[in-house]
């Protein structure tokens, strides 16, 4: 069977009003480009008629500017799940705009199985390799696309050309059976691989095949400073002196880092200590760091969900693509971050936090309790089933007037049973085996800017005594302090 070529304008019009619409890709990487773009003109293009047209937006996590820039500016978006990056989309999910929610990753997959948002009406995926009978090769990204191209009316495919290399090999494409019927998901190695490096499509859903040579346009993330090399220096000594205690075995246990330069930072922090062995990935996303890692021979293999690299770092690797061939791997979310294979490989889990409390309740998520960032991302996927579930953070922001450290949290996102160590530029507190008190002394004294170490001793002080102490009147007044005079050290306790 031979699938017409169409243009992207062509493609945005079997996208109608209210559709349940799913695209491939994780974070930019795998997303489609032009399609969306088309999409979003034609909502313009309709608005100015005077007629309506959202769609309920689900992606494998955050996109690009291609995807969520496009379509929030068309005002084209109703409602939007699991995760979003982009500014102008922040911006509308927090004025109401966009009806934004923000599930694990690892969840959302079998929600759409699970017929939890409905039917998906149309599936637009990225593809750089394909054959007559509707068998694809996927691009940077694998996302949700397996799932989404079985339950999919229709099929629209964007055809990268933009790749010199073939990607054949690098993916896992695999669906677990539903309850009653799920079995174990048989990964005992992160290089394991279960399923199929080819993506097979039912011919008669594909509507077309949209031809692309666009990047991911990823930008490179910002050099290391000397807050960001603390924090990984002594996120790798802390694991060092645990394999010395024999708290972590000889050999190492595989590592999950999250995005951003914080997990840049730890990632380059474990290749630098001599006393971290060669070590393998069980991730959801790859930075542009692992690349280099893989290079200089301190990690040997990466499971992941997608690959986030630089278009500089991308380039690099297509024209050594030969070398990462038996070192990368592509799989589904809902197996990158599944809970099961977390706990069974024993995952040391390294993520970021916004903010911080005395007792170890993590928000990543919102600022100040309202507004929202991007998302959870996966990290709940992993914190909660790691074998050792890290926060990594910089201690202070804004030179010194916000303390990522409060006394609570303005919004949980990670209880304080799923947050093992965190980790400052100022030390490492190891809160395992520890009370809620106890725990309160150890993040004070060992992860606390100096600047608010007294501070929040002075509110414990000040505090009610129980089995965690709080005085509700004082509990948000950081938080009081900085809305009112711009700086959290000028916070006063009734």
């Amino acid at each position: 069977m031979s699938f017409p070529f169409i243009t992207a304008e062509e493609a945005a019009l079997h996208v109608c009003h209210g559709d349940n619409v799913a695209m491939s890709g994780f974070t930019a990487s795998g997303t489609p480009k032009l399609v969306p773009m088309a999409i979003a003109k034609r909502a313009e293009a309709l608005h100015n008629e005077g007629k309506p047209f959202k769609i309920n937006l689900y992606t494998g996590a955050s996109t690009s500017d291609y995807v969520d820039g496009a379509l929030t500016r068309a005002d084209a978006i109703a409602q939007r799940a699991p995760y979003q990056g982009t500014p102008v989309t922040r911006e509308a999910a927090n004025i109401g705009a966009i009806n934004y929610y923000d599930p694990h990753l690892s969840h959302m997959t079998q929600d759409l199985r699970y017929g939890f948002v409905g039917d998906i009406d149309v599936a637009i995926i990225e593809v750089t390799e394909m054959s007559p009978n509707g068998d694809v090769i996927l691009g940077a990204g694998l996302g949700m696309t397996p799932t989404i191209v079985q339950m999919a009316k229709k099929v629209i495919i964007e055809y990268s050309s933009y790749y010199s290399t073939s990607f054949r090999g690098f993916h896992d494409n695999y669906v677990p059976f539903d309850p009653p019927h799920r079995r174990e998901i048989p990964i005992y190695h992160p290089t394991d691989r279960i399923g199929s490096p080819v993506l097979h499509i039912e011919p008669a859903k594909i509507v077309g095949v949209v031809p692309s040579n666009e990047s991911e346009s990823v930008r490179q993330f910002t050099e290391r400073t000397d807050t960001t090399r603390a924090i990984g220096k002594n996120v790798a000594d802390f694991l060092a002196s645990e394999i010395k205690k024999g708290k972590l075995p000889k050999e190492f246990l595989p590592v999950q880092s999250g995005v951003g330069n914080v997990a840049n930072a730890a990632l380059y922090g474990l290749a630098e200590n001599p006393d971290i062995p060669r070590f393998q990935m069980f991730t959801e996303i790859v930075q542009d760091a692992v690349l280099d890692l893989m290079k200089e021979g301190r990690c040997s293999f990466a499971s992941t969900c997608g690959f986030a690299f630089s278009d500089e770092a991308m380039l690099s690797f297509m024209a050594d693509i030969g070398f990462f061939r038996d070192k990368l791997l592509m799989r589904p979310s809902e197996i990158s971050n599944n809970p099961e294979i977390v706990r069974r490989l024993g995952l040391i889990a390294m993520n970021t936090a916004l903010e911080c409390d005395i007792y170890g309740f993590v928000n990543s998520t919102h600022v100040n309790g309202t507004y929202v960032m991007n998302g959870i991302g996966g990290s709940g996927d992993f914190a909660r089933n790691a074998y050792i579930s890290m926060f990594l953070c910089p201690s202070i922001q804004k030179g010194g007037r916000i303390s990522a450290f409060v006394p609570m949290v303005s919004h949980v996102d990670h209880p304080d049973h799923c947050v093992r160590v965190i980790v400052t530029e100022q030390g490492v507190a190891d809160l395992r085996g520890k009370d809620p008190m106890q725990r309160a002394k150890c993040i004070i004294d060992n992860c606390v800017h100096p600047d608010y170490r007294e501070i929040l001793r002075d509110y414990i002080r000040q505090s009610r005594p129980g089995h965690i102490y709080h005085n509700l009147g004082n509990c948000f007044a950081l938080h009081r302090a900085y809305a009112e005079t711009g700086d959290m050290r000028n916070a006063v306790f009734s």
